[in-house]
Parts: C-alpha cells; structure tokens; sequence
C-alpha cells in the first residue's frame, strides 16, 4: 500500500525579522492596533521573552495566534571561545545549518559586540581572512539582530553589550536593508535603546548603499580605506574598482553634513611595505582635508597563507605621528583576542557552504545597489 506523503509545515514567521515599523504593519495586517508592536519589542528586547503566553498585555486570541503561527528564532551558539583578555567570540549556527562569527569586546565602561552582516564576503579584500572564504549569503534581520540577543542573554548581568560595530564577517551595505532593520532594533527605545553614537556600519565603499544610508538611518559611518591611490586600493580593496577614491570622499563628505561636528572614521590596516610609508602618510593627509575625520589604524592580523607582515611597531608610531600633527585625530587599535582569532581580519567562521561562488560573486551586490 503507498504510504501518504505528510502535509508539508508552514513555515512560521520569524517577528525578528521585524523592526518596529515592519511590526507596526504586521498588526495591523491582523486587524490590530499599530502599538502592538512597541509591546512585543518590550517583551523581546527588554524583558528577554520569548513565550508569547507570558505577554500578558496582549489579549488571548492573539496570543494564540502568535503562538501558532509565529516565532522568535535565534542562531545558536555551537562553539564559545574566552581569550586571555576577557574577548568573546561566539560561533552561530543560523536555521539553515550555516555558522558565522560574533565578537565580544569588554572594555572599561563599555562592552562593543563585533556584529556580522553575510555569511563569507564577495569583496575579497586581500588583508582579510573572512573574504578569503568566499561569498555564501545575506543574513537575515533576525540573524543581524539575533547576535545581540544571543549575546546579551550569554553575558547576562556579568557584561552589557553598550556599542555595536558592523564589523563582522561581510560587507554591511551587500545586505541593506536587513541590516538598517537589525540596526533601527539596536537603537529603538523600545528595543536595545543604543545611542546612534554607539552603532557603528563599516563599509569598503559601497557608495550608493552610502548616499542611500544617510537618507534613512543615521548611525555612525567608518570606512575601511587602507590606501591613498586608487592602482593600491584597487589591489587591496577591489570594489575600488568600481567606485574609486574620487567617488569614496565625495560620499564621506556627505555623510558628515548630517550633523554639526560630525566625522567619518577611517580604518587603516598597516601592512609592512605596502601602504605604511611616510608618503603614504602625508597622502591620507591630503586625501582627507576636506573630510571631517578620524583615523583608526589597525596593525594586520595574520592568517594562514596570508603574504602580508605587520608594519612595526616604530613605523606604526611615525605614521600616527604625522597624521595627529597634521590635526587629524589618529588612533591605533589595540589588537584584542588574538588568541581565538577574534582579532580585527581574523574571522573565518565554519561556514558549509557547497556552492563556494567565490569568483563570480565577488562584486555581484555591488551591481543591485541603488
């Protein structure tokens, strides 16, 4: 006798996918009222409930229904690492089997969550060992804002994730509007109610994502730069090649025009004679005078079979140097969690990724960016 196929599951609809407004709409969709949604990201975010029985303000039935057809799913942690110097890095499994990497940084005051946008990176900078992988996908909203609940629930009352930095593994602006979503969550008052100060989107220089960014979220803006001219940018960062220097500043200028005394950040990795001379330096000097701005410069992290050296520590010292006499605050970051390949470049992530579409998506979301 043949056996009957089962009816196939409906897939739940996971609500951290939602920011508030997309929530707003969901309720209403419902016949509901628009601030059920501040309600439930109360529940979610500030209470830390996730079992919609126990939202006692909103009313049966519609707790039933969420309970039915809705979830509030999150990736697991399947391997937590502790550095010597207090750094956490987590790996994520997310629903579909893929793992990607999050990092904790306790510092005195604050605690900043390295957050990530993609599994892999299609913009294979040389420098950087996420991109050495290969592209596999975008995450979703819930995957981008799950990291924080993930890891404020793991830390629990012993750390508080106070800045989030998308610096994690993939290129923020490739994912647009998952991850505007995930960062409207971190700065909500009803949600993670973090600062705009304290919500960092790093960028390689996706220039319409960056003039479309300043239209519809105002969170702080660094740039991975690395280099001076375009021939060493395009070897080091090849999405270069297809916005250039030129195009870059003019997009960083706009930025800044958002509010009075504000400044782009600037990441520079210092790479040992390849962009870390003093001509390089008086170049960034005048790459960046009409740009309000600040310079991070981050010693290289080395991975296996990376070509790079770190630039030392001298060099490193002469090159800060110039560029704070020129009047430009210039920083260097302090490498931390080493030891688990934590450090700024080292994210790898166990991704399974069958496909490895490495060549020919390396500038693919690039093209689709408006």
């Amino acid at each position: 006798m043949n056996s009957v196929p089962e009816p196939a599951k409906v897939k739940k609809i996971n609500l951290l996918d939602f920011d508030r407004k997309g929530l707003a709409a969901f309720f209403v969709g419902l016949g509901e009222k628009p601030f059920r949604a501040t309600q439930l990201l109360k529940w979610i975010y500030q209470e830390g409930v996730t079992d919609f029985d126990l939202m006692t303000n909103l009313s049966k039935p519609l707790r039933s229904y969420l309970a039915e057809n809705c979830c509030l799913e999150t990736p697991e942690i399947v391997v937590e690492q502790l550095a010597s110097d207090g750094v956490y890095k987590w790996v994520l499994q997310t629903h579909c089997g893929n793992r990607v990497e999050t990092v904790f940084i306790p510092e005195e005051g604050r605690g900043t969550l390295c957050v990530s946008s993609q599994i892999g990176c299609a913009l294979a900078c040389t420098f950087c060992s996420t991109a050495q992988q290969g592209f596999n996908r975008n995450l979703d909203t819930s995957e981008i804002i799950g990291q924080v609940y993930v890891a404020q629930n793991r830390l629990g009352k012993d750390a508080k994730v106070t800045n989030v930095v998308m610096m994690g593994m993939g290129e923020p602006l490739l994912n647009f509007d998952n991850v505007v979503a995930a960062m409207n969550l971190m700065m909500d008052d009803f949600a993670y109610g973090l600062s705009k100060r304290r919500v960092t989107i790093s960028t390689s220089g996706v220039v319409p994502a960056m003039y479309r960014l300043t239209e519809v979220c105002d969170v702080s803006l660094a740039v991975s730069l690395h280099a001076v001219r375009d021939e060493l940018r395009d070897e080091l960062v090849p999405i270069n090649k297809k916005y250039p220097l030129k195009e870059l500043m003019e997009a960083c200028r706009e930025n800044a025009k958002l509010a009075p005394r504000r400044t782009v950040t600037f990441e520079y990795v210092m790479l040992d004679g390849v962009n870390d001379s003093l001509e390089d330096a008086h170049g960034l000097v005048e790459l960046l005078k009409t740009v309000p701005a600040k310079i991070n410069l981050i010693p290289f992290n080395p991975f296996p079979n990376s070509s790079y050296r770190c630039s030392s520590k001298n060099r490193i010292h002469q090159f800060k140097t110039l560029l704070n006499d020129a009047g430009i605050v210039t920083t260097v970051r302090k490498t931390r969690g080493e030891d688990i390949d934590a450090a700024c470049g080292q994210l790898v992530g166990q991704v399974k990724d069958k496909s490895r579409r490495h060549l020919k998506l390396k500038l693919a979301g690039a093209e689709n960016v408006a």
